[in-house]
């Protein structure tokens, strides 16, 4: 639960199902009408851990119900119809009140014992707070030096502040300390796992101080020498196993000790040394946020002020101080509050975890377990909340009000009776960007948070209500359980590689006021007009704009203190509004307004005058971006544009990573994009074509529906086709045939895709009822659709018995005639007692995937393309990954493009993606992160499912899990057989889908992490070969799709097309020829004939069985996007030696073994055959592994 630590263990909620009946557990179950699943289901909601080892497999595609698999509860007749005790009836009273349902409450009460200290912890924290508190009251006095003579200090300890400038006046000496304090979570119960924090706040004694202490950092000097003097004799000490300094949240006025105890405890808890003044030592009235405490004639180390100058206010500086005044009153104000409310508890624990998945609990100006717990308290008083309350409710209210509340605009004041001396909150809004005052009425808690810091809170918070709120979404996997690292949760992001740029920043600005009031700090001083800037430079295209919390890591007592360049590089990212994310135009005021010069001096020398269509002329931005993928980094240019214009940081400084990744499915040598026009075209030519047959004369029926299956109907194939037609000369031709055949002296030409459309014939009593019958008369629709569409619309056509080809715009499109009531005729079955019955047949379930199933799914996603403009370039990655990593075979193209569909139906708790990288990542995470062993994985598309539906298919899944596949995908029109992943992925290839994705999204992760280094990102789309037994190396110039390969070849050979022409008249090339592809058929099948009869038969006319006889031997894998290596894996079983058996020779050879004849795989004879098969498209045959050695 760290920032981007793993999930929450998954042993969260899964007691519930596994233990013994539970008295009040299984009541609270009992009384909800999900009850029966909810039990079963407890489990499958959580553990979100990647399944344990595919499973065996018994059988075709059934994963053993074995280890880790879900079981239905099964309880005794007397059991199961108990009475209810009392106790059990007021906890369900409970539920039903305060709880969404009684999994929810199951689910967060195991989430608290998760994360919450355990008794005999305290115990040992208690011990070490103690003897922490005797070796402090014994430390040594030091004389009283000048604050600059800092030679006393022995040389292992450094001063842990940055002194500039170093001069300033004061005496100091060391005093043991006036009393300790413990301060914060731990007191009160709040403190939750990883990460134990205990404060002690140590009060310095009076005397070291003296009159103007307040002035030009004198009190954080002294504050840091204390610390110094405390470290230098802890170092020495035997009971701690670290002693080291950190910064407070970061801020470089506020080091503090962090001191860890020995041993193997070293891990259990930290505690931090602050040190605070002697209550009443300054005059409060001193630090309002409008006086001024640090001069400018000292921080500039200039010898006398300017004449008449007035010193601005130093706000931020002052709230430092008061800061440490409060620590105790805090506690109490707490304390009171958490007082008989064990909710408040709970509560905070959920709110701190949920800030912490989002990465907002810590660095500098974040919303820390302390803010929220401040806020909680207000809420208290506010009686927004009672103490009647549970932990959820509390969790509730507070997103609620954080939701609603804009604290940047409307602050809040926790005290109670206000003081009229006091500041008012307008003090507090001019002086800090978020405004939430302590009850002092003195100390702002938000003083180091920028506003668009606090605008994404309040986003998350909007964000987690419609979640909490959606009972389709798990709320409390989405809210509690799930990471948000900025890289998946928004759509661009970008870094500023050296913040040291920002010092200029802060020159070109002028802010050397804010520079004063931050010691110096220029990434704090800068970082709000950043944001700002940007924020306005993309209003409109960008719901939220915010950058990371600067962090500094703690650092060893004998080391300089970090400097303000040690936060690395600062993020920023960037959650799109997907409608206007790419508009070209940015319209502005009317030129003889007088807001014009206000937008001119703010886009500068891009600004011009336009004349729009309805007559005004305006300011206008007009940015340059011609294809689709370079409109989505428009927001790229105007963050370049602005930062230089208004920052003076250099282009050199932005490693900005919105599109990183796209390289990998450009078309084209030329960067033309990343094929949406292709696609756009390809879709207006269908368009057409479908007119064209809806309104063909002389039918015998008439065209009903067209539909269309390719995915590049539904905008996902990865590499769209690109009209083109043949050239003659690289071709022999078939003159009386019209067709044209591949030239052997040639290159293999390109490859051409049939694009396939079902083509619904109209009903009639004139369709045959046999379906011999019903194949010739669509053979005879074939021919005619071919002879109509020459003569009407003199299009170019290949007729054939299962389809008809035709040439239009230089695409082919493939069309099959569908007549619906043929696979219900395919279904018919006679039985011996003449009756007639209807049954699935391998036959008609073929078919209905084709001409219903298919059709459905793509017209589905094609809408789901409509409404989300970057589903298709997101699906084209994710296949494109697959297909690197030499699956594609194994996980057929409509499984990817669901899996990515269910990241824009149901993204929670994201948002749906507007940019293809951090869609992809997101694809990679579901992959190795979703439960597939447990849970069904819903693709609500088109909402066709309700809420009911979707408790009735988890309920079915859990009950036939090991009849299932292993993958199991529903959809509105396929709730049970989760027909797209029948077959595949097997259970061992989806395990090394999960292996795969989990170490690619790491590996991506990493990469996009680091600015510095350069960012490869193509690796994770290189396959590692180690893994296979024989690599068979192709020649690239049989390879069709050579230019699709990842790292594209540098020189190509002509494949005999003209690509983007279109001819009307043409001879007809070899439609889908993939020489790779025949090979590959003909490895599986052949195999299967190997040492048998020895004639090769067509594959169509191959005995059935045999298709997979070769898989008993090897499995092969092969990236269809060009690639150059076929990698095979030997079949560990087929390497046992075989008992002696003339039937069962293929590809075997005999041998004696313990005396005996047995057979094993002829290896080097099946290796010489690879390369024979092949022969002019095999290059080499590498065998890697010695396996077969037996």
């Amino acid at each position: 639960m760290g920032s981007g630590g793993p999930r929450l263990a998954g042993c969260v909620a899964l007691h519930v199902v596994t233990g013994p009946r539970r008295g009040c557990a299984a009541a609270a179950m009992a009384g909800s009408p999900e009850a029966a699943e909810e039990e079963a289901v407890a489990a499958a909601a959580q553990g979100r851990e990647p399944p344990a080892g595919g499973g065996a497999r018994s059988g075709k595609r059934t994963a053993t119900a074995g280890a880790g698999a879900l079981q239905p509860a099964k309880l005794s007749r007397a059991e199961l119809y108990k009475p209810p005790t009392s106790e059990e009836l007021s906890r369900l009273k409970e539920t039903e009140d305060l709880f969404h349902s009684s999994l929810l409450r199951l689910q967060i009460e195991e989430l608290l014992k998760e994360v919450t200290l355990k008794e005999t912890k305290k115990k040992k924290i208690d011990a070490f707070l103690h003897e922490i508190n005797s070796l402090l009251s014994a430390m040594p006095e030091t004389p009283e030096t000048e604050l600059t003579d800092q030679a006393w200090l022995p040389k292992g300890v450094k001063v842990p502040f940055l002194q500039v400038p170093f001069s300033v006046k004061g005496r100091f000496r060391f005093l043991p300390p006036a009393e300790l304090k413990v301060v914060g979570s731990y007191l009160l119960g709040t403190c939750i796992k990883p990460e134990i924090n205990v404060d002690v706040a140590v009060t310095m004694p009076r005397e070291i101080f003296q009159d103007k202490d307040n002035l030009n950092q004198r009190y954080h000097r002294k504050r840091a020498l204390y610390l110094a003097h405390i470290a230098q004799h802890f170092s020495k000490e035997k009971l701690f196993g670290s002693v080291k300094f950190a910064y407070m949240n970061s801020n470089h006025l506020k080091p503090i000790l962090l001191l860890r105890p020995q041993g193997k405890d070293e891990k259990m808890v930290t505690v931090r040394l602050h040190a605070c003044p002697v209550p009443g030592l300054f005059k409060p009235s001193r630090f309002y946020p409008s006086k001024n405490n640090v001069r400018t004639a000292w921080f500039m180390e200039q010898s006398t002020p300017k004449e008449g100058a007035t010193e601005p206010p130093t706000p931020h500086y002052n709230n430092s101080i008061l800061c440490d005044t409060v620590l105790l009153s805090h506690l109490h104000f707490l304390s009171s509050a958490a007082a008989d409310f064990p909710g408040m508890k709970d509560g905070l624990a959920l709110l701190k975890v949920w800030l912490n998945q989002r990465q907002l609990s810590k660095g500098f100006g974040c919303f820390s377990g302390f803010l929220v717990s401040m806020l909680v308290a207000y809420l208290l008083m506010k009686r927004k909340i009672v103490k009647m309350m549970s932990g959820y409710q509390v969790l509730r209210s507070t997103l609620q009000f954080l939701a609603t509340t804009d604290l940047s605009v409307t602050g809040i004041n926790l005290a109670k009776d206000v003081d009229a001396s006091l500041p008012v909150l307008d003090d507090f809004h001019q002086a800090f960007e978020v405004v939430f005052v302590d009850p002092s009425g003195l100390v702002n808690l938000c003083a180091d948070m920028t506003a668009s810091k606090y605008h994404q809170v309040q986003f998350e918070a909007k964000r987690s209500m419609e979640i909490l709120d959606d009972r389709m979404v798990d709320g409390f996997q989405a809210l509690l359980m799930t990471t948000k690292p900025m890289l998946r949760a928004f759509d661009h992001v970008f870094h500023l590689k050296h913040v040291s740029k920002l010092q200029g920043a802060c020159k070109k600005m002028q802010l050397l006021n804010e520079l004063m009031d931050r010691g110096g700090n220029y990434v704090a001083a800068a970082l709000p007009f950043v944001a700002s800037l940007l924020a306005r430079g993309l209003a409109g295209r960008a719901l939220l704009v915010t950058h990371s919390l600067p962090q500094i890591p703690e650092w060893p007592i004998d080391a300089e203190p970090p400097k303000h360049k040690d936060v690395g590089p600062l993020m920023f990212g960037l959650l799109f509004v997907p409608e206007f994310a790419a508009s070209v135009l940015e319209k502005g005021p009317q030129a003889d307004h007088p807001e014009a010069l206000d937008f001119r001096t703010f886009w500068g020398e891009k600004s011009e005058l336009r004349r729009f269509q309805d007559g005004s002329i305006c300011e206008a931005v007009v940015w340059e971006a011609d294809t689709v993928c370079q409109k989505r980094l428009i927001p790229e240019q105007i963050v370049r544009h602005l930062l230089k214009l208004h920052m003076d940081i250099p282009e050199s400084s932005i490693c900005y990573t919105g599109a990183l990744l796209e390289s990998v499915i450009r078309t084209g040598q030329e960067a033309s994009g990343t094929g949406e026009e292709a696609m756009v075209s390809v879709v207006c030519s269908y368009d057409d074509l479908s007119r064209k047959l809806w309104n063909l004369k002389g039918l015998p029926l008439t065209v009903t529906a067209v539909q269309g299956v390719h995915p590049a109907l539904r905008y996902t194939d990865v590499f769209p086709p690109i009209p083109m037609k043949p050239i003659y000369s690289f071709h022999t031709r078939i003159r009386t045939k019209h067709l044209l055949l591949p030239s052997e002296e040639k290159p293999c030409p390109a490859y051409v895709a049939p694009l396939k459309i079902i083509c619904h014939m109209e009903g009639s009593g004139q369709w045959p009822q046999d379906k011999e019958a019903i194949k010739r008369i669509k053979a005879a629709f074939h021919l005619q659709l071919a002879e109509l569409l020459q003569q009407q619309h003199q299009l170019v056509c290949r007729p054939a018995v299962t389809h008809t080809d035709v040439y239009k715009d230089g695409y082919v499109f493939r069309l099959q005639v569908a007549y619906h009531r043929e696979p219900l005729i395919l279904k018919e079955v006679v039985t011996p007692e003449g009756m007639l019955k209807y049954q699935d047949t391998e036959e008609s379930r073929q078919l209905e995937l084709e001409t219903l199933h298919l059709p459905y799914l793509t017209s589905s996603l094609h809408g789901l393309q409509q409404q989300h403009p970057v589903f298709g370039s997101t699906c084209r990655l994710a296949k494109r990954w697959v297909s690197a990593q030499l699956l594609s075979d194994n996980i057929s193209e409509e499984c990817v493009d669901l899996l990515v569909a269910f990241l824009f139906l149901h993204p929670a708790p994201f948002t749906p993606p507007s940019s293809p990288q951090v869609g992809f990542l997101r694809f990679l995470d579901l992959l190795a992160t979703f439960d597939w062993k447990n849970n069904p994985l819903i693709v609500n598309l088109n909402a066709g499912l309700t809420d009911a539906d979707c408790t009735e298919i988890k309920n079915k899944f859990v009950a036939a899990r090991s009849r299932l596949p292993v993958m199991f995908i529903a959809t509105p029109k396929d709730q049970w057989s989760s027909m797209w992943t029948q077959e595949r992925p097997s259970a061992q290839i989806l395990q090394r889908l999960l292996v795969l994705s989990s170490e690619s999204l790491r590996a991506l992760e990493e990469q996009l992490m680091d600015p510095l280094n350069s960012q490869d990102v193509k690796m994770v789309f290189r396959p590692p070969l180690d893994f296979y037994d024989v690599l068979i190396h192709l020649n690239p110039n049989q390879i069709p799709r050579h230019l699709e390969s990842v790292d594209r070849p540098l020189k190509s050979f002509s494949r005999g097309v003209v690509k983007n022409s279109a001819a009307v008249k043409i001879l007809f090339p070899v439609v889908d020829y993939d020489p790779v592809q025949c090979y590959l058929q003909e490895l599986r099948v052949s195999m299967a004939l190997w040492g048998g009869t020895g004639d090769y038969l067509p594959k169509g006319e191959l005995p059935s069985g045999i298709q997979d006889a070769f898989s008993d031997l090897a499995l092969f894998f092969y990236d269809k996007h060009g690639g150059e290596v076929i990698a095979v894996l030997w079949k560990p079983l087929s390497f046992q030696p075989q008992p002696f058996k003339v039937s069962s020779m293929k590809g075997r050879m005999v041998t004696t073994l313990n005396n005996e004849l047995v057979c094993v795989p002829n290896v080097e004879a099946i290796l010489e055959d690879f390369e024979v098969l092949g022969e002019g498209l095999v290059k080499s045959v590498e065998a890697r592994t010695e396996k077969w050695t037996i």
